[in-house]
């Protein structure tokens, strides 16, 4: 059998199929040419019928929308004069016509890019332009229509706000917190804005959890973490969980949300007199403040004339001590400190009215610093940061708030007078958005109302207060989550000021509760059921006679306290004896015996006059020989002196 050529091979092929390789096969299809699919057309078809469907349902509904439109404004106008009516809709139709016809030039001019275009529909705007700008320029998702009206009507809005800062201000309701009868000198919030922890010169520190509490404003708890010692600042960490206690004392203490101590900075050495080489405070603190950015650490000043960095797991010693230092290098004692918001500076006011800012890092020098920020002799109460930690504000105690650029820290750019304060811990901060600054002010008891009294950034413009209370303002505190004020008063108060529509959560959660009612059965006392006819298991006993009961419970040596006897001898069972062997526990058992005696001191001497006087045996004969001469000689009677005349003078008579 012969092989065909290759002659014969492609002619076969050429001709087409064999019908004998498919019978054999035992297919029919077997032999053709595979079809091909474009992919590329496909896609293509299946975005143009998007883009139709899309347009369609766009046209749909704009016309749905103007029907609705000019129905409305139909109704509104049949109140008016036909005329004004008539011009209303003449608009209405025209507008609705020449976007039917600018809507039916898109179709067209569209038309020959339909079978281009990809992506969803376009917006009214795009669909002007020409078909071959769009394929060139456009990629992606097409954005919406009127984004630039919106965004314009945006702008509008906040340069609205801009001008009138005011208008932020979260004053249209309040809740007040009865801390106590004296001063509220700290003040505390957590970063999520839960929980509220107030301090006083009470010593006490309270509790306050807005979404547990109801509307009878209570506190669920109560403690004196340093016993006899005035609270002068509280603030939560940055991660809430931690709350740094400042109080009169020289030992700073850290406390967990539930009021358990976490730690206590240890005491330094006040014999040393470089500061720099004790473990740590020495005299009375003022302030304190957490690290805003490290966990644990956190910063305290004190009487002894330092500032001092903490860490939360090294009690024992501090981290870096600053010593404030007046320009000729004397010691200067700071009155409050705090962090920048970034954590890289420290800022502290000093008694001889300097403020003093350091890099956290360098110790020796400070970095800026400004001699006569305050009047000298004067306790500047508080210096904060804003926001863009561009800004310094100073609350001191000259009865001024300044304001400072740390960039320029050659004088102050701003400075308000007439600001009383009478307290070592007044506040001053900013607003959330950093256009306000809010401060406090002080009235003597009865002189008036303490006053929150708001300051524009930008020019310094006192725009708004808000009166408080009878006493003086003493903290205040601006939550930038919650946008809610508190403030603390000189009469034990705790005020919280907010706005149902500008506010969040804090107050807001715990006024819509209604106040809880007492429950029954704690409120009446028990008393005695009379059931004369009961079993004799429930039957009370017959109350006996008292002397008979106290005659038992005499006999009864734990009832009725028996105390134990003396031990005889030097002592037995780790008890020491009356007295023991020794000669010092003898002479101490004697000089403890009661010898005094009751009698009259007098009569107890007039008992030996008679016996004195008839016997002089321990007085006269005493100062017998010690007495001196009499000078003068006693008058005696004529028969005394006869007698007593010589024997010669007789005799001569």
């Amino acid at each position: 059998m012969e092989r065909p050529g290759p002659s014969e091979v492609t002619g076969s092929d050429a001709s087409g199929p064999d019908p004998q390789l498919a019978v054999t096969m035992g297919f029919t299809g077997f032999g053709k040419k595979a079809r091909t699919f474009d992919l590329e057309a496909m896609f293509e078809q299946t975005r143009r019928t998007a883009v139709e469907r899309s347009r369609k349902t766009l046209e749909a509904r704009e016309k749905e929308e103007e029907m609705n439109r000019e129905k409305e404004l139909r109704r509104q106008n049949e109140d008016i004069e036909p005329t004004s009516s008539g011009a209303h809709v003449v608009r209405d139709c025209s507008k609705s016509s020449s976007r039917d016809t600018s809507s039916s030039e898109s179709e067209e001019s569209s038309g020959s890019s339909d079978d281009e275009l990809i992506g969803p529909p376009l917006p009214l705007k795009m669909m002007e332009e020409p078909s071959n700008h769009i394929e060139e320029d456009i990629l992606g998702p097409l954005p919406p229509p009127l984004y630039e009206e919106v965004e314009e009507d945006d702008d509008d809005g906040d340069s609205e706000e801009e001008e009138n800062p005011v208008q932020k201000i979260p004053d249209s309701h309040e809740i007040t917190l009865k801390h106590g009868t004296k001063t509220v000198s700290a003040l505390g919030l957590d970063p999520s804005g839960a929980r509220l922890v107030t301090g006083g010169y009470d010593y006490d520190v309270k509790f306050w959890d807005f979404a547990g509490m109801d509307a009878s404003f209570k506190a669920f708890r109560s403690l004196q973490p340093c016993e006899c010692h005035q609270i002068k600042s509280l603030q939560y960490s940055n991660t809430g969980d931690m709350i740094l206690v400042v109080s009169g004392s020289s030992q700073a203490k850290v406390i967990d949300r539930d009021g358990f101590e976490v730690m206590e900075c240890i005491k330094g050495d006040q014999y040393i007199v470089d500061m720099a080489n004790t473990k740590g405070h020495t005299a009375m603190l003022h302030t304190g403040s957490w690290h805003p950015k490290i966990k644990g650490e956190f910063m305290t000043c004190s009487n002894d004339a330092t500032v001092r960095t903490w860490e939360v797991e090294n009690p024992r010693k501090q981290r870096s001590v600053f010593k404030p230092r007046t320009m000729q290098g004397k010691k200067v004692i700071p009155t409050t400190c705090t962090y920048s918001r970034d954590g890289n500076l420290i800022a502290a006011a000093c008694q001889n009215g300097s403020i003093q800012i350091w890099d956290r890092n360098m110790t020796v020098h400070p970095k800026f610093h400004y001699k006569q920020a305050h009047d000298p002799g004067t306790d500047t109460s508080c210096v904060a940061f804003s926001y863009d930690g561009n800004v310094l504000a100073s609350r001191g105690g000259d009865d001024t708030l300044k304001l400072w650029d740390i960039r320029q820290f050659n004088k102050p750019l701003f400075s308000a007078s007439g600001l009383p304060t009478m307290f070592p811990m007044t506040d001053c901060c900013f607003s959330p958005d950093d256009k306000l600054i809010v401060t406090g002010t002080s009235v003597q008891r009865g002189c008036g109302s303490g006053k929150l009294v708001f300051f524009e950034r930008r020019t310094f413009q006192r725009v708004y207060e808000i009166d408080i209370t009878d006493a003086s303002v003493v903290r205040c505190l601006w939550h930038p989550k919650l946008n809610q004020i508190m403030v603390g008063t000189g009469n034990g108060l705790a005020k919280v000021y907010y706005d149902p529509n500008k506010s969040q959560r804090g107050a807001k959660l715990c006024v819509v509760k209604t106040q809880r009612k007492a429950k029954q059965a704690e409120t009446l006392t028990q008393d005695y059921i009379i059931t004369p006819h009961a079993l004799p298991m429930f039957r009370e006993p017959r109350q006996r006679s008292t002397r008979k009961q106290l005659e038992k419970d005499r006999l009864d040596p734990l009832k009725s306290h028996k105390p134990e006897p003396p031990v005889a001898g030097p002592g037995r069972g780790g008890r020491v004896g009356t007295h023991g062997g020794t000669l010092s526990s003898y002479i101490v058992k004697n000089i403890a015996l009661d010898k005094t005696d009751d009698s009259n001191p007098r009569e107890a001497i007039l008992r030996h006059a008679k016996a004195a006087e008839d016997n002089p045996y321990w007085v006269s004969p005493a100062y017998s020989k010690t007495q001196p001469k009499t000078m003068f000689a006693q008058v005696e009677s004529d028969d005394e002196e006869a007698k007593n005349e010589p024997e010669w003078k007789k005799r001569k008579i």
